[in-house]
């Protein structure tokens, strides 16, 4: 069994079927030769994110039969991704879905019609020039992650030959401009925030730069910058797409599934024609576009308002996913965890993210109307965090924890004070901060030392409580007030906010000795 088969016309369906091969119900010849024609979408960043999710929402609102374009991905990165993962299969791709029982789903996605390289050095780009001027264009989109959004001065001094990803795009753009000023939308699917406003800021400072050095016209700048032309929407995407799995390369290659190889590029860029990704997924997405767009609410995309963008990504961010992430990445490992998936069957570490979750969390909550927000909290908690297909570990969520600690607990504090809400109802979520004062020594709770994540403030912080030693009766915890009242780390001054003492209290508690960091929390989340 082989992807390209289904490109023939006397492939065995029914072979693939009986093993549990979901397989397009459209015709890909036509879908590809419609979308040559009259392409309405194309998407940089070729990996494994886009082939498991908007390619996959495009594969099934093609499968309704009710639309007739595919979508063209263009890689701004790693130009091997295209020899390597695209060009041997034919564009088709497999998606395996990890469910939380441990079973998996396979279906084969034909929604990608052309995979071309996004740089001038390649035939390809005559393309992508090509496809630009095309009216039927409606939107261009990008998971190229935050850091694919950056620019320097260096790029932007090289005028119309840039090598960053958004100066290619604004040659791209500025393509369009000079077909007639046509209308497109240009759509982040990244993960951060407000991520349409970071495409639009790079995009302006290379046509602004350009202008000003005379290699462009003024009118291309107001072109970009007229909403009724180029619209930037926001979105908020999750969805967890890891490395190829060795357990399910092994599933697929037990039912003679051939093209089961892993790839990596000399860009250390992994990948494989299959593509394992967790069941659960969200993308919410600014309904303003300026040329119409693909239908991808068919394939489960929820369209809104940019405010309701906005309040479903603080949903997750501040309340109901990254807290609980960062309170099980601190205790995991002073617990000995090394997967997260492992680490929640712990009734202790379950009914700690539940509370934080259902009883902190929850009173500050705005609800954004298209997620339930505790729906949101079960599906991660009972669907996502156990799925033994997540390789994820504590140990990674725990990088950066100084950065984060601001927005995921922070923010939920300083909520709790302008709306002038019971801070007794805040228990666990201060256990959290304090157990970042024991995670800080980095000894677990059986007294090992273990390597803290890496983060630009571990050596300042753990400097700061260097003095305390666990076990140890009688100490001075005095030093605990310049590590809580650092808003840089915590958003505010937690003795401003009336916590800090509270917090102090629990830290001596997870100190007291071995064993101390389980007895601390098993008391604090069996009393709340």
């Amino acid at each position: 069994m082989r992807l390209k088969e289904l490109l023939t016309d006397n492939y065995n369906a029914a072979e693939w079927e009986a093993k549990g091969y979901e397989l397009p119900r459209f015709d890909i010849k036509t879908v590809r030769k419609n979308t040559y024609e009259n392409p309405t979408w194309v998407h940089f960043g070729g990996g494994n994110i886009f082939r498991a999710f908007p390619a996959a929402l495009l594969n099934d609102a093609l499968n309704t039969g009710k639309y007739d374009r595919g979508v063209i991905v263009a890689e701004t990165f790693d130009d091997e991704v295209i020899d390597k993962a695209y060009a041997p299969y034919d564009n088709l791709s497999l998606l395996v879905s990890l469910q939380s029982s441990g079973t998996i789903e396979k279906k084969v996605i034909a929604s990608v019609t052309e995979a071309l390289k996004a740089d001038p050095q390649f035939e390809d780009w005559n393309r992508l020039t090509e496809i630009f001027r095309k009216p039927s264009l409606q939107m261009i989109s990008f998971t190229i992650t935050e850091k694919g959004y950056s620019y320097n001065e260096e790029d932007l001094a090289r005028g119309l030959s840039p090598v960053f990803a958004l100066g290619k795009v604004t040659v791209l753009l500025h393509e369009r401009f000079k077909a007639g000023k046509l209308p497109l939308t240009v759509q982040s699917m990244d993960n951060c925030s407000h991520n349409g406003s970071k495409v639009q800021a790079g995009v302006f400072a290379y046509a602004e730069r350009w202008a000003k050095d005379g290699l462009v016209a003024q009118e291309f700048v107001d072109y970009l910058k007229d909403e009724s032309k180029v619209s930037f929407p926001w979105s908020m995407i999750d969805k967890i797409t890891p490395r190829p799995h060795e357990k399910v390369k092994a599933l697929l290659a037990a039912d003679g599934f051939e093209d089961n190889d892993y790839i990596e590029t000399a860009r250390h860029t992994f990948t494989a024609p299959f593509v394992n990704a967790e069941e659960t997924q969200y993308l919410v997405i600014e309904d303003n576009y300026t040329n119409g767009r693909p239908p991808l609410n068919l394939g489960g995309v929820l369209y809104t308002t940019r405010e309701t963008v906005d309040k479903v990504e603080t949903m997750k961010v501040t309340t109901c996913l990254n807290p609980l992430h960062t309170a099980m990445a601190i205790y995991g490992c002073l617990l000995g965890y090394d997967l997260i998936s492992a680490e929640i069957a712990d009734a202790d570490i379950r009914a700690f993210v539940q509370k934080i979750g259902y009883i902190e969390a929850m009173p500050v909550v705005v609800d954004p109307g298209v997620l339930n927000p505790y729906e949101f909290i079960g599906a991660f908690i009972n669907k996502r965090l156990p799925n033994p297909f997540m390789p994820d570990t504590p140990q990674r969520i725990a990088m950066d924890t100084s950065q984060k600690l601001p927005i995921r607990f922070g923010e939920t504090i300083k909520k709790y004070i302008s709306r002038g809400l019971d801070r007794s109802n805040l228990v666990l979520i201060p256990l959290v901060l304090a157990g970042y004062a024991r995670y800080l020594k980095g000894v677990d709770d059986a007294g090992k030392p273990f390597t803290p994540s890496p983060d630009p403030l571990l050596e300042e912080l753990q400097s700061i409580v260097s003095p305390l030693e666990i076990g140890s009766e009688h100490q001075d915890f005095g030093c605990l007030r310049k590590l809580f009242s650092r808003k840089d780390v915590f958003g505010l001054d937690l003795y401003e906010a009336g916590l800090g003492e509270q917090i102090e209290g629990m830290v001596k508690e997870l100190y007291a000795g071995k064993g101390a960091v389980r007895a601390t929390l098993h008391r604090y989340v069996s009393e709340r």
